[in-house]
């Protein structure tokens, strides 16, 4: 079984949905452009039913301030810091560092050369995460449903267990598991009804394609 990421929540409902249905790690986005943005206040009333069950949290942001950092450590608290935009591995580590927290680096992955900004981030997060390169005109640095080929990452080694992002959804996450050999997996738009709705009917059935994969 893959290990899972519901990423992106923003309802009490589908935090239950998410946690009784086993994720390992619950996102909560603070990209203001995002459908799926909440802040950090909100973000911390949504986790509290669920700290002290094992399950880490994870703040997903993109090219973030120190004071964005800040708010996010003083109000979610989580248990790592998710960066999914430019930042260096310099600014990583300063800023999980300033957080408190590990941290996961988002790598946008189109072909196979992509896969060589990995071993730069290596030293300075607990994980890794390949998700797809988005659209050219896409707004949004990820979930918007795009996906590489899961074949790329097949084979690949890495100090850190790495996750699968990008175009997952209950429907194809087995054959993705099989493809890419990942041990943990991200979802967000593949359990959503709409931008930023996700479903609880969804998660449920996502987690279940875990379990079997």
């Amino acid at each position: 079984m893959a290990s899972v990421k519901i990423c992106g929540l923003s309802t009490a409902e589908t935090v239950a949905a998410a946690a009784d249905g086993g994720a390992a790690f619950l996102g909560f986005n603070f990209y203001p452009r995002s459908p799926r943005a909440v802040t950090p206040e909100a973000a911390a009333r949504l986790a509290e039913p669920v700290r002290g069950r094992g399950i880490k949290l994870v703040a997903i942001v993109v090219d973030p301030d120190d004071a964005l950092i800040d708010a996010i450590a003083a109000h979610l608290k989580p248990d790592l810091v998710q960066f999914h935009g430019h930042e260096t591995p310099a600014r990583v580590r300063e800023a999980s560092a300033r957080a408190g927290v590990g941290a996961i680096k988002a790598i946008a992955i189109s072909e196979a050369a992509d896969f060589d900004a990995a071993p730069a981030f290596e030293p300075v997060v607990e994980h890794l995460l390949f998700d797809a390169r988005p659209p050219k005109d896409a707004a949004l640095p990820g979930g918007v449903g795009a996906r590489f080929e899961w074949s790329l990452l097949a084979g690949r080694r890495y100090a850190r267990p790495h996750f699968l992002a990008g175009g997952l959804d209950p429907w194809n996450l087995q054959e993705a598991i099989a493809a890419s050999g990942a041990p943990l997996v991200d979802v967000s738009s593949g359990v959503e009804r709409g931008p930023g709705l996700k479903d609880p009917a969804l998660i449920a059935a996502f987690l279940d394609a875990a379990k079997r994969a």
